[in-house]
């Protein structure tokens, strides 16, 4: 690997010519300054990029798509579903408020781009990593400050990551699993200790980190859920809220960053408001009816046929479609291989045979998704074909554990004619769960003991039975029981939490360029790890070894070669069946907003808009409802 260190207008720069693996993730990430190799100490630099040049070179600038000269002021309503009972975010108890991260500053921010490999101090200023690897050391920014005024300090760093390992979620543990300790070397200097000297993301997923004030919980239980609010740094601070109905924001006046390039020209709105619904039908039609301000659309049935009215004909309710760069992981219904009825690879196969995405999408979508093919789907990380020579070498040493198939055969998902009519794969699947020790007997399929195969979909939302009862019925015509359960929030996310289901909808995100976070995601450690989201119980000595190497892949070629050796082994592993993506974003919003007219690469940055006062008063005066 080599590195080379830029100055420019005054920022020291540090350009990655071959880069390493690291993590753009949606979480605020931290600025990372990597050492010419075999220099005798690290200096604090302020910029990283991994792929040339970096884009944005501050000098006192912005993002591209935020505008410095936006107004501050007016209102952002928003929805959000079900409740909650919680204003504490970083356990595994409770039901966190909607937005309550706003609250909250990280080390770093990234770069808005998921395609770019750069990372600007926030809270850390600036910060140096050895060139060893060995540690990070985090410069913490004289002005950050807490909304109750006292100054963001390394104590307040090194007890938060102690607060994180000792009581937080279970993913802290497993995210900082390869961090040794904390040490703080000055007031506002603290340095991390790692364990693993060939993990180049280590110092950068330690700059998501969020920093909490040590003087607020010295007095706080925090392994116990809140309803109030704890002492900030972030941009907003809770001003209202009722439990089940609404939970709303105030700008911070004198917020500490406001000025950072990172954000210049972004939080804008006075107050933000999250208005509570208990289910996305409710939340559409409050939403027409102008009870808030703007709803990304999940559903393609209501995009083209829901959006009906005077206020869409005049104009005042505008859509959009955005498209969007980001990976799109793997969404679909995931099979909890914990229970016994899913061990078998041959069973989960036979299910998925009967899931009829084509007739779904063209009967029910409208034609609007593409069916997911891979666990990083729309980004250059998916596999495709038959494995690469590069591939190969990586998967070879496994052969021994691996179905045959994954080394010479391409994988691809079940396809019928979208025609409903799914005799051939009936055939394959009740070939396959005959070979698995199935049997017909009376319409219903047996197993040798005579037990009926019966399971149950846990669901959290009632729009996606119009997807789960056709595929029902395929499965009954083959003597399959599926029941399917409603759940509510709170009891929905503490079940998936305990791994309490048969089946589930879910999705497994994922970033540009993944990382620690996919041991949360296949590793047997995981599995048995309440919290995490090891969904199917993946448990393989092969996924963990993967993992590890894709971990340390030393650059980008790598990295890209060791996920399509992954999604290789979990796709031919059938752990899950694959459900549908869009790369685009919809988003339907009435029309009293302003922004940038340079979008960001990932589609959508709300933070970036602001309040047209004269459009908003123009809705008010059209007699649309609006805010009534």
């Amino acid at each position: 690997m080599q590195y080379a260190l830029r100055r420019r207008k005054g920022v020291n720069m540090l350009a990655v010519v071959s880069g390493t693996a690291a993590r753009v993730c949606m979480m605020a990430v931290c600025a990372l300054w990597l050492m010419q190799a075999g220099a005798a100490a690290a200096q604090p630099l302020t910029v990283l990029t991994m792929d040339g040049e970096p884009r944005f070179a501050w000098n006192g600038r912005h993002f591209p798509h935020a505008d410095p000269d936006a107004p501050k002021g007016g209102t952002l309503r928003l929805s959000a579903r079900g409740n909650f009972d919680s204003m504490h975010a970083f356990i595994a108890r409770g039901l966190p408020a909607a937005g309550i991260g706003l609250t909250v500053e990280t080390l770093g921010t990234g770069a808005p781009d998921n395609t770019l490999f750069e990372y600007y101090g926030l809270i850390a200023q600036s910060f140096e990593v050895a060139p060893d690897f060995s540690h990070v050391t985090f410069n913490i920014n004289p002005a950050a400050r807490f909304h109750d005024g006292r100054p963001v300090t390394a104590h307040d760093v090194a007890v938060t990551f102690r607060l994180l390992m000792e009581h937080g979620a279970p993913r802290y543990k497993q995210y900082y699993a390869a961090v040794d300790r904390a040490e703080e070397l000055s007031p506002l200097s603290v340095r991390f200790y790692l364990k693993e000297k060939n993990n180049k993301e280590l110092p950068v997923i330690l700059a998501q980190l969020p920093v909490l004030p040590a003087h607020y919980w010295q007095n706080h239980d925090f392994s116990q859920p809140s309803l109030v609010p704890a002492v900030g740094s972030g941009p907003y601070r809770v001003k209202d809220f009722a439990m089940g109905s609404y939970v709303e924001y105030e700008l911070v006046d004198d917020y500490w960053a406001r000025d950072l390039p990172v954000n210049k020209g972004r939080y804008n709105f006075g107050t933000i408001r999250y208005e509570y619904y208990r289910d996305e039908t409710v939340a559409r039609e409050a939403f027409k009816a102008g009870e808030f301000d703007l709803y990304p659309e999940g559903t393609a049935k209501a995009w083209v046929s829901a959006y009906t009215g005077p206020a869409v004909a005049a104009g005042h309710i505008r859509r959009e479609e955005l498209t969007t760069n980001r990976p799109m992981g793997m969404y679909g219904f995931f099979f909890n291989t914990r229970k016994d009825l899913f061990q078998d690879r041959r069973v989960r196969q036979a299910l998925a045979l009967l899931f009829d995405f084509e007739w779904t999408n063209k009967a029910i979508f409208h034609g609007s998704y593409t069916r997911s093919t891979s666990f990083f789907a729309n980004s250059e990380l998916a596999s495709s074909g038959k494995p690469s020579q590069a591939e190969l070498d990586v998967l070879r040493p496994f052969a021994g554990q691996l179905p045959p198939e994954v080394l010479t055969s391409a994988w691809d998902v079940p396809r019928t004619a979208g025609d409903g009519n799914i005799r051939p794969q009936m055939r394959q699947a009740l070939a396959l769960l005959q070979q698995a020790g199935w049997t017909l007997q009376d319409g219903r399929l047996r197993d040798a003991a005579g037990r009926p195969f019966e399971f149950t979909l846990l669901l959290q939302s009632a729009g996606s039975t119009r997807v789960v009862l056709p595929y029902r019925r395929n499965l009954e015509r083959l003597g399959i029981i599926m029941n399917v359960a409603m759940s509510d929030p709170t009891q929905y996310v503490n079940r998936v939490r305990s791994f309490d289901y048969d089946m589930i909808m879910g999705r497994v995100p994922q970033s540009a360029s993944p990382g620690n976070e996919q041991r949360s995601y296949w590793t047997s450690a995981s599995a048995g790890t309440p919290g995490s989201r090891n969904y199917a119980g993946v448990r393989s000595a092969v996924v963990d070894a993967l993992v590890e190497r894709l971990i340390a892949s030393p650059d980008r070629d790598s990295l890209v070669v060791n996920c399509r050796a992954l999604d290789r082994v979990l796709l031919w592993g059938a752990y899950v069946i694959p459900g549908w993506y869009s790369s685009s974003v919809r988003i339907a919003y009435w029309d009293k907003f302003g922004r940038s007219e340079t979008p960001p690469a990932t589609g959508f940055d709300v933070h970036s808009w602001w309040v047209d006062k004269e459009a908003e008063k123009a809705l008010r005066n059209a007699g649309t409802g609006y805010g009534n």
